[in-house]
């Protein structure tokens, strides 16, 4: 191999190593499961935890948005497999599948959720809403949802818009906190579910700020 061919191997993996040593590093931290919350916000009470009351493992993404909750709430409004999509990486979620189209604009249609409506995550795994406070709170759960069987664990998503109080910085803005609980079945499942954590704190953190750059739109 030419000194011209390694060269051009250690770059092209050069990111795939970053990657490697920054998700090691969160793995070792423990950070993976509080992302841009903090210790208080990882432990408050938060629309739809009633729906899973003992959670095995809970993991709490945040972000601050410099626009109002109601230029928030409708990218929220519209989450899902078959609406606009999850605002993260699309190109790996459909390599498994989810068959996914990330909208970039504000869908009328889509803008009214309603309890007991289906939140497919994939068009072979579907959650149902189980909690909607409009302008606030979108909850999906596993329960009443349909998955393939033998999952071991029960399962809910919350996304919560709150306003914060104006400051120099930012005279409007949001507090948007999405917090994933899971109970689980077995040790083993748990640790299928520390992995499917792990997934999710990656593609979390692109649609935290997906969201954050769509609403703070002009």
């Amino acid at each position: 191999m030419t000194t011209l061919s390694r060269s051009i191997r250690i770059l092209a993996a050069a990111p795939l190593l970053t990657v490697v040593g920054i998700t090691a590093g969160i793995v070792a931290s423990g950070a993976h499961r509080r992302l841009g919350a903090t210790r208080e916000e990882s432990r408050r009470t938060l629309p739809g935890d009633d729906l899973l009351e003992r959670a095995d493992l809970q993991a709490d993404r945040a972000v601050t948005i410099a626009a109002a909750p109601e230029r928030v709430w409708p990218w929220i409004a519209q989450l899902g497999q078959d609406k606009g999509g999850f605002y993260s990486f699309a190109g790996v979620e459909n390599l498994v599948g989810c068959d996914i189209h990330p909208a970039d604009r504000i869908v009328p249609e889509w803008q009214h959720p309603q309890v007991g409506d289906p939140f497919p995550l994939h068009p072979d795994m579907v959650l149902r809403v189980g909690r909607v406070e409009t302008g606030h709170a979108l909850v999906a759960t596993s329960q009443g949802g349909s998955a393939p069987q033998g999952t071991g664990m029960d399962f809910t998503w919350a996304f919560v818009v709150s306003p914060l109080p104006p400051a120099p910085a930012t005279p409007v803005g949001t507090r948007l906190h999405v917090r994933e609980r899971y109970q689980v079945s077995s040790p083993a499942v748990r640790v299928g579910v520390e992995v499917v954590n792990l997934v999710s704190t990656v593609m979390s953190w692109r649609m935290t700020r997906t969201i954050k750059q769509l609403a703070e739109r002009p």
